[in-house]
């Protein structure tokens, strides 16, 4: 498991709870009693230290490369998953995942954004960076979605829009605030989860949503910490005064009414119980798709709308 620095000596009990499980069975020394007592002491580390974590903690939680992922939660919650390409456009964009399955035998058309796990596909999903092509392939998701009246589940875990020249050059603004809009306007169900980075502009693009949900421990913000320490210090080396000023964990935003609600994650983070957190959103999204069922497509949008106006004026 990649280390944090905070988890350090919660990692050191653990590798020496492994070494001691592999400790010959017929050793003269009983090691069961020794093995019970330092889990019981991980154990309560482990609650310590994740119920006192700070902003810039939680980023580096946010960020731990083996959270779940997109692609995690579709093969999880989502049966017969079909991905859908292109934008018909310009191309592919791997960053951002679209298809349609069905979500607890509910029909429905799931997007999100795709870090990758290893190397390779990090650098195939660009770090889930999405360009401009990929917000247009969501939004012509959207409109299908709304053609065939059935929800939307977006999943958001982007440190931002891609910020390369050919994006810029392909429109990457006028693709994001049209994204924004066709969630404005798409007269079906939108359910948004935040599972680890909600990147400025890049997350918001699928993020307009009936029902806004944050993991315990992501992140939701107008720029990344090291962005904000670059503008406002001249230097990324104050990122922890930054991530602290920006407000960007799940309990500031709750406070701050941006969100509806916060899913718990299991103690020491997604990273350590994967199919625990992957539940816990599926139950979370099965509750909301029952509070917006059956809808009235007026009603939605205008509700939806007002409830982004409203942002800023609540505080």
């Amino acid at each position: 498991m990649s280390q944090l620095d905070f988890e350090k000596p919660i990692l050191e009990l653990e590798g020496k709870i492994s070494q001691l499980l592999h400790v010959n069975g017929d050793a003269e020394v009983n090691i069961a009693d020794e093995i019970t007592r330092m889990q019981n002491k991980t154990d309560k580390l482990l609650k310590q230290t994740y119920a006192k974590l700070n902003a810039a903690q939680k980023v580096q939680v946010a960020r731990h490369q083996e959270r779940p992922h997109m692609v995690d939660y579709v093969s999880s919650i989502i049966d017969d998953f079909t991905p859908l390409a292109g934008d018909r456009n310009f191309a592919e964009d791997h960053a951002l995942i679209g298809g349609i399955g069905r979500f607890r035998g509910r029909s429905c058309v799931v997007i999100g954004h795709e870090k990758g796990h290893d190397t390779q596909s990090r650098i195939k999903h660009n770090f889930g960076m999405t360009r401009p092509e990929g917000y247009r392939k969501a939004q012509r998701l959207m409109k299908m979605a709304e053609q065939f009246q059935i929800p939307i589940i977006t999943l958001i875990d982007t440190a931002g829009a891609y910020p390369g020249v050919g994006a810029e050059e392909r429109g990457q603004s006028e693709a994001i605030a049209k994204s924004i809009e066709t969630c404005l306007r798409t007269e079906v169900p939108i359910i948004s989860v935040i599972i680890g980075e909600g990147g400025s502009g890049g997350a918001i693009a699928i993020g307009v949503a009936d029902k806004v949900y944050m993991l315990e421990h992501s992140i939701y913000s107008v720029i990344s910490p090291e962005g904000c320490a670059s503008i406002l210090w001249r230097s990324r080396d104050f990122a922890k005064d930054a991530a602290a000023a920006l407000k960007l964990t799940a309990q500031d935003l709750l406070e701050l009414k941006l969100i509806d609600s916060i899913i718990k994650e299991p103690i020491g983070g997604a990273h350590r119980k994967k199919s625990d957190t992957m539940s816990a959103v599926a139950d979370q999204i099965e509750k909301a798709l029952d509070e917006l069922t059956p809808w009235n497509r007026a009603d939605l949008i205008t509700a939806r709308a007002a409830k982004f106006l409203q942002y800023g004026r609540n505080i």
